[in-house]
């Protein structure tokens, strides 16, 4: 069999080894010529693919940016970005245009799935439209699902091979094609009904996240008013063993799911005249929180009778989570504009990010990032940083992650 992949971003990459390395021809199709050419020069742009797990890969992977060579493909995949538009609602034109591009090369008895994250309905109404364009008609030469990315960067525990892969086709035949594709990467597979609950899926999966990280994102904040160790009570609440799943507070949400998706489906919602208000107030809440973290760095810089303006402040993390460099909707980038625009002098360490053009500045060797700053403030927390020492050594060290839980030394002040 050989598959296509068209989006060779944090989603599609990894599927493209994936499938290569269970032995399958792959066709990868990415309009940036930049990462084409990484591929083929076997360099990895993405943490969780290493660029020796990919030049194994490579002799059974093509890459291109152009649509043409689809056509030789039994099955093509859709990993493009669905970001928002600036007034938050979907955009999906790089969707569309992959439909579009798609349709004109199509051949009969291929299978398309899009993983793309999106409001139920996308499928149907917006991409087989676009498929049919050539004359092929679903359940007549051409087969359609649905199967949403479940990709959860950094992590290990957790990979496509042993996460279950949601199929919701178009009719039992699409299922049937997209269940066997699945089934060479995936250990197992959980078929819904249509493409429209496939969809809902996935977005119930994200604002479920969104909902419980608002709610203890606002409890923190209610518990620093209140004099409360918002910490103290997560692990306390966390020993029931029934009824409770920890969701711990932080500086907001990144990435390209959280901050995203669940407005898809307040968009979607507001078609059937239905208001999402749980879903819209999880989202101002969060949207909230990197100011109440400048608000926090503020007054623990007061009662060290510093300033904002003029102080140097360190930040350490600049990615949206640990163990990757995705700063994509990063609060740690909302939180350094906010100071800046009061006058802090800012300096940042993150071995996954090198440089944030931004702002003009530029990672800095850790000792040297720190070494005078009046306060050092952690907002994401990677892998191999002793944050503990830190703290005890930083003459103001804010803690917007919980990662110094324990420690007690004056100079410190968590969230």
């Amino acid at each position: 069999m050989s598959v296509g992949v068209i989006g060779l971003g944090y989603v599609g990459l990894p599927l493209a080894v994936a499938f290569a390395e269970a032995g399958e021809q792959v066709v990868g199709v990415d309009l940036d010529e930049a990462k084409v050419s990484a591929v083929e020069a076997g360099t990895s742009y993405i943490e969780d693919i290493p660029s020796e797990r990919l030049r194994t890969a490579l002799p059974l992977i093509e890459v291109s940016t152009r649509y043409a060579p689809l056509a030789r493909t039994d099955a093509v995949l859709i990993c493009v970005p669905t970001p928002l538009s600036p007034n938050r609602e979907p955009d999906l034109g790089p969707l569309l245009g992959a439909g579009r591009a798609l349709g004109l090369v199509l051949q009969r008895g291929q299978l398309v799935v899009l993983e793309s994250t999106t409001y139920p309905g996308t499928t149907r109404e917006q991409l087989v439209p676009l498929l049919e364009q050539g004359g092929l008609r679903v359940g007549d030469g051409l087969n359609v699902a649905f199967s949403p990315e479940r990709v959860d960067p950094g992590r290990t525990d957790y990979t496509l091979r042993n996460t279950p892969k949601v199929i919701g086709g178009l009719t039992p035949e699409c299922a049937a094609r997209a269940a066997e594709l699945y089934g060479r990467v995936c250990d197992d597979i959980v078929h819904v009904s249509t493409p429209e609950a496939a969809e809902m899926t996935k977005l119930l999966e994200n604002i479920f996240r969104s909902v419980n990280i608002a709610l203890v994102n606002e409890l923190a904040m209610l518990a620093d008013r209140m004099g409360i160790d918002i910490w103290e009570v997560v692990d306390a609440a966390s020993t029931k063993p029934y009824g409770f799943m920890r969701f711990e507070p932080g500086p907001g949400m990144g990435g390209h799911c959280l901050p995203v998706d669940p407005f898809y489906l307040t968009w979607r919602a507001r078609e059937f005249h239905f208001a999402t208000e749980f879903i819209e107030l999880a989202g101002k809440i969060n949207q909230q929180m990197p100011h109440h973290c400048v608000e926090r760095i503020e007054r623990a810089l007061n009662d060290a009778s510093k300033p904002v303006r003029g102080s140097w402040i360190a930040i350490l993390g600049v990615s949206y989570k640990g163990g990757v460099g995705d700063t994509r909707e990063s609060p740690a980038l909302r939180i350094m504009e906010e100071l800046a625009k009061q006058g802090a002098r800012l300096s940042y360490h993150d071995p996954y990010v090198d440089a944030l053009p931004e702002l003009g500045l530029q990672s800095r060797p850790l000792d040297e990032a720190v070494a005078d700053a009046d306060a050092v403030v952690l907002v994401t927390a990677h892998p191999g940083i002793d944050h503990l020492a830190l703290a005890r050594e930083a003459p103001l060290f804010v803690d917007l992650r919980g990662a110094t839980r324990g420690l007690l030394v004056e100079n410190l002040v968590r969230l």
